[in-house]
This record gives C-alpha cells, sequence and structure tokens, in this order.
C-alpha cells in the first residue's frame, strides 16, 4: 500500500520529468493519484482473498502427497503447514482489511485453530489403534519413499513384507488368546470403536500397498523377482487380520450388515467443533432447543392427524400417508412434476432469483440398492439422486423403501435438494466469493435448504393434512438428529437406542432409521452435520427477522445476498448483510434462539 505522499528524495526524478516532459508527467501523476485512493480499498480483500486460494491449493496438494491417515509424516508436515500459516497470518494488518475480508481473516484464523486441534484429536486416536496396527509402520514408510522418489531396493522391499507378515501373524495369535482368555469379551483388548477404526485403516493400507506394487510390477523384472512371493502372502494376511479384528473385536457377523459402531467425539470436542462453525451454544443447549422444536411438530402432528379423521393419533395419520406411493417406474416422473412445482411457486411470488441456466441443468439418477443402506432417502445438488425400490430387494426391504419415499414425503423433501435448495445453493456457491469454500459448514449448507422447508409451511406450499405430514414428518427427524446425534458424541445414547428413537418419535420405517443412524456416526460426516440442519435454518430464519421482518430488505434481496456469500458460517452472513463492526478479538455471540 501506498503511504500518504512520495519521500522528498523521490520527487527529484519527477521535477527534472516535469520541465522536460509535462504532458507525460501529468499522466504519471493521474496514474499515481488514482492508484493511491482506488487500490487499497480493494487491494485488502483481494489480497487475502489470494493467500486464502494459495492455501486451499497448498492443502489440497499435501493430502495428495500424503493420503495415508496413519501416516505420522503425513501429521507432522500438515502440523508444520499450519503452524506456519498461522504465523503468515497473524502479520496481516487487521485494521486496514475491507469489512468482506476481516471476514475472511476471522475464518480462516479459526480454520487454522480448528485444523491443529483436529491433528492432535487424530494423534490420539492412533495411539488407541495403536497395537492394533503395530507393525504397518515400515509398510507405510514404503509408499512414502516412493512418494519421495528414493531409490528402491527390491531384495530389502522383500523383506520388509516378509517381517510384516510374521509381525502380523504373531500380533493376531496373541490377540486371540486374550480375547480367548475373557471368554470373547474385547473389554480390555481393545475398544470396539477403536476396532472398527482399525479395520478401515487395514483396508485403506492394503489398497495402498496394491498401488505401490503396481508403480513397480511389469516395469522392473528383478522388483518382481524379489517382492511378487512376499507380496502376495502379506496381501491375503491383510485380508485375514482385517477380517480378524471386524470379527472378534468388532462383532461383525458373517452375510450381515456391519454393526452400528460409531466413533463418538465427546463433549470437550464437539464444543471446539461448535466454537470453529459460530454457534455460541454449549451442546446441552442445542438439545433443548431440538427438544423444544420436537414439541411444536407434536403440536402440528395431532391437528393434521384430526384434520385426516384419525383423532390426535398420528401414527394413524403417517401410516396412511406412507400407503400413498407410485407404481414401480414412475418415481423419476414424480420427482419432475414436483420440482418444476417448486419453482413456479417461488418465481410467483418473486421469493428468489433462479438464473435460467440453474433450471436447464439439473439431472436425475437412481440410488443403488447399496447406497439406501447408508441413504434411504434423496440426496441432491446438480444431480438428485432418488430412492425408490428395485427388484433385488427384498419383499421387506421394498415396502419400507416405498413407503419412505412416498407422494407426499417426496413433496416435502425435493425442493430441499433441487430448487431452492441445495442445486441452486451449489450453483451460486461455485460463482460468488469461490475462495470461501473453504469455509464450509453444514449450519449453512443443510441451513439453507431446512430453512426454506420452514418458510415454505409459513407460505402455505402444503396444499392438504397429507402435505402437512410429509413436511412434519421431516421437520420432526431434524428435530431428532439434534437429539439422538449430540447425545450419541456426549455419551448419553447409543446407536442401537437412537435408532429406537427415531421409529418411536418420529415413525420412521426400522430399515430406515438404522440406515438415518448408521450414516450419521461412521465419522463420514462431521459430528455436528445432523444437528445442523434445523439449527441452520433457524439460524436464516431468525436472521430473515431482522433483515425482511424490518423492511432492510426484500425476501429477493435476503435470499440472493445469503446466496452470494457463500457456504460461511450464518453470523458471518449476518455480519455481512447488517454491515456490523467485527473486532479483531471477535467471539461468536449471536443467541439466534431464545432459551429460558
Amino acid at each position: 500500500m501506498m503511504g500518504p505522499g512520495l519521500p522528498v528524495n523521490d520527487m527529484k526524478p519527477l521535477r527534472i520529468l516535469c520541465l522536460l516532459r509535462p504532458r507525460a508527467t501529468l499522466v504519471i501523476l493521474l496514474s499515481l493519484f488514482l492508484f493511491k485512493w482506488s487500490m487499497p480499498a480493494a487491494a485488502g480483500s483481494a489480497t487475502l482473498r489470494d493467500w486464502i486460494e494459495v492455501y486451499t491449493s497448498d492443502e489440497a496438494a499435501l493430502g495428495r502427497l500424503h493420503p495415508l491417515s496413519v501416516s505420522p509424516e503425513r501429521t507432522d508436515r500438515l502440523n508444520a503447514f499450519y503452524l506456519a500459516k498461522q504465523k503468515e497470518l497473524s502479520a496481516v494488518d487487521y485494521a486496514s482489511l475491507t469489512r468482506a475480508a476481516q471476514l475472511d481473516f476471522l475464518m480462516m484464523r479459526r480454520r487454522l485453530e480448528f485444523e491443529l486441534k483436529e491433528l492432535a484429536r487424530d494423534q490420539d486416536q492412533q495411539k488407541e489403534m495403536a497395537e492394533l496396527l503395530s507393525f504397518t509402520k515400515p509398510l507405510v514408510e514404503l509408499e512414502q519413499a516412493r512418494r519421495r522418489m528414493e531409490l528402491l531396493v527390491p531384495s530389502e522391499a522383500a523383506g520388509v513384507l516378509a517381517n510384516a507378515v510374521t509381525a502380523c501373524d504373531r500380533l493376531q495369535k496373541e490377540l486371540a488368546r486374550r480375547v480367548g482368555d475373557r471368554k470373547g469379551r474385547t473389554n480390555g483388548v481393545v475398544t470396539q470403536v477403536a476396532a472398527y477404526r482399525s479395520a478401515r485403516r487395514l483396508e485403506e493400507l492394503r489398497d495402498t500397498l496394491r498401488g505401490w506394487r503396481d508403480f513397480y510390477a511389469g516395469y522392473d523384472p528383478e522388483f518382481t523377482w524379489w517382492v511378487k512371493e512376499p507380496f502376495d502372502r502379506l496381501d491375503q494376511r491383510l485380508q485375514d487380520y482385517r477380517t480378524f479384528v471386524r470379527r472378534d473385536l468388532v462383532g461383525v457377523q458373517e452375510g450381515t450388515d456391519d454393526p452400528l459402531v460409531g466413533d463418538p467425539i465427546g463433549r470437550a470436542a464437539l464444543l471446539e467443533a461448535l466454537e470453529t462453525d459460530m454457534i455460541p451454544y454449549t451442546p446441552e443447549e442445542l438439545i433443548e432447543i431440538g427438544q423444544k422444536e420436537l414439541i411444536w411438530c407434536q403440536k402440528e402432528w395431532a391437528r393434521a392427524a384430526k384434520d385426516l379423521g384419525f383423532g390426535d393419533d398420528w401414527r394413524k395419520a403417517l401410516d396412511q400417508v406412507s400407503r400413498l406411493y407410485v407404481k414401480p417406474g414412475e418415481q423419476p416422473k414424480l420427482i419432475r412434476e414436483l420440482a418444476l412445482e417448486a419453482v413456479k411457486f417461488l418465481e410467483d411470488r418473486d421469493l428468489v432469483t433462479i438464473p435460467t441456466l440453474c433450471k436447464e441443468i439439473w439431472r436425475m439418477e437412481m440410488m443403488t440398492p447399496e447406497r439406501q443402506k447408508v441413504n434411504p432417502y434423496f440426496t441432491g445438488g446438480e444431480v438428485i439422486s432418488v430412492s425408490f425400490p428395485t427388484d433385488t430387494m427384498n419383499h421387506e426391504d421394498k415396502i419400507m423403501s416405498l413407503r419412505g419415499n412416498n407422494v407426499h414425503f417426496c413433496r416435502a423433501t425435493v425442493h430441499h435438494e433441487l430448487i431452492p435448495g441445495h442445486h441452486l445453493q451449489m450453483f451460486m456457491a461455485a460463482r460468488f466469493n469461490t475462495h470461501r469454500q473453504l469455509f464450509r459448514t453444514p449450519f449453512l449448507v443443510e441451513g439453507w435448504a431446512l430453512y426454506w422447508e420452514m418458510l415454505l409451511w409459513d407460505l402455505n406450499f402444503a396444499r392438504s393434512a397429507q402435505d402437512r405430514v410429509g413436511m412434519l414428518f421431516w421437520r420432526t427427524h431434524r428435530c431428532a438428529r439434534i437429539i439422538f446425534s449430540l447425545k450419541f458424541h456426549l455419551g448419553q445414547m447409543t446407536a442401537d437406542e437412537a435408532v429406537d428413537f427415531l421409529v418411536d418419535r418420529v415413525g420412521h420405517e426400522r430399515r430406515n432409521a438404522t440406515a438415518e443412524v448408521r450414516r450419521s456416526i461412521l465419522g463420514g460426516y462431521g459430528p455436528l452435520y445432523q444437528a445442523a440442519y434445523l439449527l441452520g435454518g433457524l439460524q436464516i430464519r431468525s436472521l430473515r427477522t431482522e433483515c425482511v421482518d424490518s423492511g432492510r430488505m426484500t425476501d429477493k434481496q435476503f435470499h440472493d445476498a445469503i446466496l452470494k456469500e457463500n457456504s460461511i458460517p450464518i453470523e458471518m452472513i449476518r455480519a455481512s448483510l447488517l454491515k456490523q463492526d467485527l473486532p479483531a478479538d471477535f467471539k461468536p455471540r449471536w443467541r439466534f434462539y431464545s432459551l429460558p
């Protein structure tokens, strides 16, 4: 950035130039003036944005270089990377930044703090798995050496593989003995969670070693001569050992679905995650919010049941609606009609800008039976993936899938997945403030789509009591997600209890409830992901009260503005829309939901 004026010593060349070339001097001085007064305001934002984009690319490159989660080298390198970036960020002159750049700065600072804590938590998990993976370190080093492009000595590599087979044999016999001494109980050997996590790491290692072998095999005849036999033995040994861990330590029965084994992170880690997503509530307070919203749903259930002639028996109302599904082969037609209906509803009321291309490019695919074990309903975005029974499912699973994807349930979720939900959201995120995708949070990603479910309810999108039942089913489910997911991570509810909770309080088919819990606890999603749907929706609804109900913005202006901020914490969107001052020591403080 330029200072208030040029130093005196720098003025002499200009005085000389002014005498010799007055017109050229005028152009230069005018350019300097415009640079001085127009660049700093934009440069603060642009410079930090560029820094964030470079950070994102560098972090991704390190992830590709060190893909093995069990690699100590990966942990050390990422730790050094995050510390170095913290130092760079701390050198930024915060006061000179634009408000938009200050938003980015605060989110980046929190992101780095969170990543360092996550690495520390990952190291703790590695210690829990250390005994079960004690023989793997030399195998990991083989792949790391290849990635460093170090010269391989095939005879030495063969020795590493052979030694690993022996060490794995020895370890499995010792673990089997200890399990046997406890008459099949794994307590005291290793926790079920650590065993399940270790089994996944073993599969990851096995795949990595196959890639390591394929790099050399067929290109280096000496490699094949030395390595083929010990590698084949090790590959089979890893498979057998993984089977042992899953069967004897996790409790997986051959030919059945995996047991519901999750990875609860505990209260301290939940608080860290909430701080990163800028949610100034405790887990217990969020559970209370879920319970209060559940009471609202129960009252609406009673009203819908009465309208359908079932008194206050919400289960009979749910059962009637669950039987209203289309014939096999007709689900795609239904989804298309529901998607077009939602767009018309929005445009007739001028609620949000929907680009023509966004309406044009969305597509549909049918979900495989295997995927439906984890997600029995829809997933969305530019491509909506539709759940519906296939001819390979057994009769009971077909019926549950039909009931869980009935017409009125679908009408309540197609707009969640497409427009105005995830498809519109992702379309805009790819075009505005793209550097902020690094700060992606489920409270905005899922909260945006859930907010529209609530707003459309308020705008009488439901045409009938059956439609209200469909919308209530999902809203009740979001309340339940807050409660069971946070209680699971707090150690207050088991996975099996969570399934029962979804069946008893929401009305899920048991197969679908099991799939919902499975995808919530297996680690593919962050620990706050399931709670973020309704909580994020409540945040946006509260912000709408401040921006739209107050008369500051129209609905369309409000919704368009949120979409252009990208998928960042909603408190940061609030700060941007309300043009709030952001001190360098900013801490989340927005209490978007009133509690006693």
